[in-house]
């Protein structure tokens, strides 16, 4: 294995945990406070399960994307990873905007 399919490995599987932290343990320690600061103590749980699920997604795209890389699809790899970007940069704006209106 390369050392690129690796890191894209470790950072898809290092968004995972994160996420999953953020959503089910609705903790904020693995996102700045800055993003998080004028968030209602009553809002918390929605916007870490949406906080959290668009880290999974960004999380599984970056580890499918290693996984095409392995497989020798790389145009493939690059349709995946900018989906998956997009889809939970989707999620994570989603959770702004409980910030924005809190």
């Amino acid at each position: 294995m390369t050392t690129e399919i690796l890191g894209y490995l470790a950072v898809g599987i290092i968004l995972l945990v994160f996420g999953l932290l953020t959503w089910k343990k609705k903790t904020t320690a693995f996102i700045h406070s800055y993003h998080y600061r004028k968030v209602r103590e009553e809002d918390i749980p929605e916007y870490t399960k949406w906080m959290g699920i668009g880290q999974i997604l960004v999380g599984i795209g970056f580890c499918l994307t290693a996984l095409l890389r392995y497989l020798g699809k790389r145009s493939a790899s690059w349709a995946v990873f900018i989906s998956g970007l997009v889809i939970g940069l989707a999620f994570i704006l989603k959770a702004q905007a409980i910030n924005k209106k809190s």
